[in-house]
Order: C-alpha cells, then sequence, then structure tokens
C-alpha cells in the first residue's frame, strides 16, 4: 500500500488521545468496538460518516496525553488509512507504526488541507496530491522496510514473515 487515497476529516492542535477513544470505552480492545467511539468527543458522527480509506489531517500534537495503543487501533479499525499531523505525540507515532497505521509528520500540513479534500498520498516518493484545491505537498518519503512493516500491520508481523524467532 504505497499508495492512499481518501477524503480529509480535519482537526486542530492537542488532539488527545481521551479525545481519539474515549476513556469510558476502555473495557475492550477489540478494534470494532474501538471504532464505534474513534473522535466521539470531537466529532460524535465521525465513525458513522467517515469513508474507508479517509484521511485524518491534524495540527500540533497530535495523539498527545496517555500512551493507551487504544487511539491508533480505534484510527485505524474506522477505516482511516493514514494520519497527516504537523507534529505528533511520541509514543502515539511509536503505536501507530506498531499496528501499520502510516503517519505523516509535515509542518503546515493542517494549514494547507481543507474538510472534505479529495488526497492522494504515494508513501514511496513523499508526494500528497490534494485533487481538490490542485496543489501538492511533499513530506520525507518512507523507507522501503517502513513501508513494509506498515503493510504487515507492524514490526511484529514482519519480523515473524522475515523468519526471525
Amino acid at each position: 500500500m504505497s499508495i492512499i487515497e481518501g477524503s480529509a476529516w480535519v482537526f486542530g492542535d492537542d488532539v488527545n488521545t481521551d479525545e481519539i477513544i474515549p476513556a469510558r470505552y476502555l473495557n475492550t480492545s477489540d478494534p470494532r468496538e474501538l471504532a464505534l467511539h474513534c473522535m466521539e468527543d470531537i466529532d460524535p458522527e465521525f465513525a458513522s460518516k467517515v469513508n474507508s480509506g479517509d484521511i485524518i489531517v491534524a495540527g500540533r500534537n497530535f495523539g498527545c496525553g496517555s500512551s493507551r495503543e487504544h487511539a491508533p487501533i480505534s484510527i485505524k479499525a474506522v477505516g482511516v488509512s493514514c494520519v497527516l499531523a504537523d507534529s505528533f505525540a511520541r509514543i502515539f507515532f511509536r503505536n501507530a507504526i506498531n499496528i501499520g497505521l502510516p503517519i505523516i509528520m509535515l509542518r503546515g500540513v493542517s494549514k494547507s488541507i481543507a474538510p472534505g479534500d479529495k488526497l492522494v498520498i504515494d508513501l514511496s516518493s513523499g508526494v500528497i496530491r490534494n485533487l481538490t484545491a490542485e496543489k501538492e505537498l511533499s513530506f520525507a518519503p518512507f523507507p522501503e522496510f517502513m513501508q513494509e512493516i506498515i503493510n504487515k500491520g507492524g514490526p511484529l508481523s514482519w519480523i515473524r514473515e522475515k523468519g526471525y524467532p
């Protein structure tokens, strides 16, 4: 999956893990159940309106707060294919890669994309094409091994496939 296509869902700065998946739903780790409540406290209709392949675009410090893996799991499970943000909380960044959710940090991206814009992202070349606004943005492309890790669903699956113990 080096090409990602979807519509943009735009959020602001400092979206924390409690807003991504409220703590009241952490009595389960079932991705399907978590997906039902993804972004619920910011946009109660998000989970019912997001389409498979859509892309979250956010400002600074996306995923701040607790270190729970439930946040990126809920995002991936609801069908979001990628998260673009001006910056990420470090633990969220790591948790997202661990479950195979592509995330791209690009300063100013939140000001360059509007809600509903149609995007095409090429992880190999490092290009985001905004078809709606007819403009392109560039980011550091994902190395091939990182793309493999994401495509396999995270490093554990990637390691198993490589035949490591």
